[in-house]
């Protein structure tokens, strides 16, 4: 039976994300939902973004927009006056990654990659998005600073008019665990932290943790 499985903030931590991958064994008609922020404070964009790639051939990748890859995309748009901020943000880290301190030297297949990302997804019983959103209003009809950067730490939340379960990320668990409220649940995990990357089955159940060195929670 085709699975549907999301995937919380990676933020350049290749070894957890291949460790869950390895795990999940993602098959041609699975949907894998990777919910932003594969970029910035972990060491290894370039490798993340190269593993998403390849992960498109494996099964359908369905992979959205975080506030970090909209603030590398403004700066590599050229609005320069955002450079300084962003390495702050964690772009040092990505541009590390990619052996340069040039923001346009990084590939074209990885910005192309960046810039098709999505701000929502629904399916029939779940909708995705990576910071937050607003209750009464309809998925398409959200604002965008409020899908990437509005935290459910500030902002709680209520359930969502569709009656549908929201799947978020952005709000780092530093607990290591999913915040789960029945109407919502959080699984950015604090990976590059001391927490772990979480992958969710949205309708069976299950749940994959690997810490950012790769280890599976219970090894």
């Amino acid at each position: 039976m085709p699975r549907t499985i999301a995937i919380g903030d990676v933020h350049g931590c290749l070894p957890a994300l291949e460790a869950l991958l390895s795990a999940i064994r993602p098959r041609p008609d699975d949907t894998t939902v990777t919910l932003g922020d594969y970029i910035d404070r972990g060491p290894q964009t370039r490798g993340v973004i190269d593993r998403l790639l390849e992960l498109r051939r494996q099964c359908r990748l369905v992979a959205l927009l975080g506030n970090h890859e909209e603030m590398m995309l403004q700066v590599v748009n050229g609005r320069s006056r955002l450079y300084t901020d962003w390495l702050l943000f964690g772009g040092e880290a990505t541009l590390d990654s990619y052996n340069t301190r040039r923001p346009e030297e990084v590939p074209a297949a990885h910005v192309d990659f960046l810039r098709g990302c999505l701000l929502t997804y629904e399916t029939e019983r779940c909708f995705f998005v990576h910071g937050s959103y607003l209750a009464d209003r309809p998925l398409d009809d959200q604002p965008r600073e409020v899908l990437l950067w509005d935290s459910i730490k500030h902002r709680l939340p209520g359930p969502h008019l569709s009656g549908k379960t929201a799947i978020v990320g952005h709000a780092s668990q530093h607990s290591g665990e999913v915040l789960d409220l029945g109407y919502l649940k959080c699984i950015d995990t604090w990976c590059y932290g001391d927490g772990r990357l979480t992958a969710l089955d949205v309708d069976g159940g299950q749940l994959w943790q690997a810490d950012k060195n790769g280890r599976m929670r219970g090894e």
